[in-house]
């Protein structure tokens, strides 16, 4: 399924589907080329709040419209985004300069949320019976409603999966949407919306702005009722305290150092193809990718030979199909972050086992996958994030060493375990401090389990995206209380003591019973 690059024309017509456009557009590269892709407008402030009307205008209708209906158009995109793949495969590879293959994988997670999220917000609208605080005389029903306008903020990295994984839901639960986009993303989010308008979603429920984070995205938390952002730490703090200052609700998945674990036992030469691809998909740009590897020394013979020999194997290349296994950087300022981390390791005594080079003979922003061993605390890539292809090699004498030092980071993110036992290797994930943790795989094991909560503990991040979890922080819930009339509650002080025998008759006895 080759493709090709994003036209120029077809990029400024999907700008024009842009919420705000008043403030002086910026130039977007395409990592492939270097080249000027097109120029994306900006909104003002003033612009995101008349969006944020429009859309807290279109979500009275849609909240109230039904379930069936909201299912229906949301079934639809999914539908329409699967028809469109060539496209939003292009757009993705355009913006991003990943792989063929990683940008599918983009799309079939996109595809996955969307059809979960319809398919299961009825069931979390609904509530349901939970249990009274005295049986047969007090029963109670939770039933929940949406936030209203949801905030969403996306990064460059993985702009269609990471923005339907949190507008589907968000739609699928009654509420509009106000997305900042990044600038190098904007186009594949607005190819998404596309198929979700052209699927019957009212076009002011979804908006779409872009803009300065600092500016445009501080406009949109004051406008919304709840808010995701992906992206680092730092402005995950700024976010979190934006929102805190409103009394509103933050979904934020930050950044990670991601540690994998390699036990003794594990096959050497599929244990070093796993951890090449969980190193190096979308050139490490990627916030679930792994930058630290521990290898039990009982292994460390042949696995690290083996996974250094794979990692100087694969095929780097700026092509539209499945033929490259790593594409590009997708700005100057990764590479320079790259390469910041590899000279800094480098000059501190790191040996560098493959990798290394920067190819611009294969595009401006291309890089080689780079192994290091030898890093050490003072290097900066021992404990900041580099997002990028550089992966630090460390063997440890156990099971024990490696999870300590896998833990002994600010960040819980993801983390990943190979071995030659399941058995052993699901004792060592269940120590390890992360919000996804993987056996026998990277990350795609947690990451493509659409059911399953996904989001990062410690400085990686609050709340979680995907599963029932990330339907949920969209709606609000109210619990409505009955008495069933079998028994009066007591309302003066007589009635409570005469009472007060057989309540303590029932506490009793529900202990025993052990009921809750």
């Amino acid at each position: 399924m080759p493709g090709a690059p994003l036209p120029r024309p077809l990029a400024a017509e999907l700008t024009a589907d842009l919420a705000g456009r008043g403030a002086a557009p910026v130039p977007v590269v395409a990592p492939f080329t270097g080249e000027v892709l097109h120029e994306i407008p900006h909104a003002t402030p003033a612009e995101v709040r008349d969006a944020a009307r429009r859309v807290r205008a279109a979500q009275r209708a849609w909240g109230a419209v039904g379930d069936a209906h909201r299912r229906t158009v949301l079934l639809r995109a999914h539908d329409l985004l699967l028809e469109r793949r060539r496209l939003l495969l292009d757009a993705v590879q355009t913006e991003t300069g990943k792989t063929r293959g990683q940008a599918f994988e983009e799309l079939a997670s996109a595809a996955s949320a969307i059809r979960y999220a319809a398919l299961t917000a009825r069931r979390v609208l609904a509530g349901g019976r939970r249990r009274g605080g005295i049986p047969l005389v007090l029963c109670a029903r939770v039933r929940r409603r949406p936030k209203g306008l949801v905030g969403v903020i996306t990064p460059w990295n993985y702009p269609l999966a990471l923005a339907v994984m949190d507008v589907a839901p968000a739609l699928a639960t009654g509420n509009g949407v106000l997305q900042k986009a990044d600038d190098q993303g904007a186009l594949s989010v607005l190819l998404a919306r596309r198929a979700f308008v052209d699927a019957g979603l009212p076009p002011a429920l979804w908006a779409v702005v872009a803009g300065p984070g600092a500016e445009i995205g501080s406009a949109l938390i004051d406008e919304v009722d709840h808010v995701c952002f992906t992206g680092s730490t730092a402005t995950g703090r700024e976010v979190a305290r934006r929102a805190a200052g409103r009394l509103i609700g933050a979904s934020l998945e930050l950044g990670g150092k991601n540690p994998l674990v390699v036990l003794d036992g594990a096959e050497p030469l599929r244990a070093a193809a796993d951890a090449a691809y969980a190193c190096f998909s979308s050139a490490g740009q990627l916030c679930v990718s792994m930058e630290r590897v521990y290898v039990e020394r009982g292994a460390a013979e042949r696995f690290v030979p083996a996974f250094a020999e794979r990692v100087r194997g694969l095929a780097l290349g700026t092509s539209f199909d499945f033929a490259p296994d790593v594409g590009s950087l997708a700005t100057p300022a990764q590479l320079e972050r790259f390469t910041a981390h590899l000279d800094d390791a480098v000059a501190r005594g790191a040996t560098v086992l493959a990798g290394g080079r920067a190819r611009p003979d294969l595009g401006p922003l291309v890089v080689e996958p780079t192994v290091l061993t030898g890093v050490t605390d003072e290097m900066a890539c021992a404990g900041e994030e580099t997002f990028g292809p550089l992966v630090a090699v460390a063997v440890v004498e156990d099971a024990e060493e490696a999870i300590a030092a896998a833990n002994d980071s600010p960040f819980g993110l993801n983390a990943a375990v190979l071995a030659g036992s399941r058995r052993r290797a699901r004792a060592v994930a269940a120590r390890l401090r992360a919000g996804s943790v993987n056996v026998g795989e990277g990350y795609r094991a947690s990451f493509g389990s659409i059911d399953a909560p996904m989001g990062g503990v410690r400085l990686s991040g609050l709340g979680r995206r995907n599963g029932v979890e990330g339907l949920e922080r969209f709606t609000e819930s109210t619990t409505i209380g009955e008495t069933t009339g079998l028994v009066r509650l007591p309302r003066t002080g007589r009635e409570a003591e005469r009472l007060a025998g057989p309540i303590l008759v029932v506490l009793r006895v529900l202990r025993v019973l052990r009921r809750r």
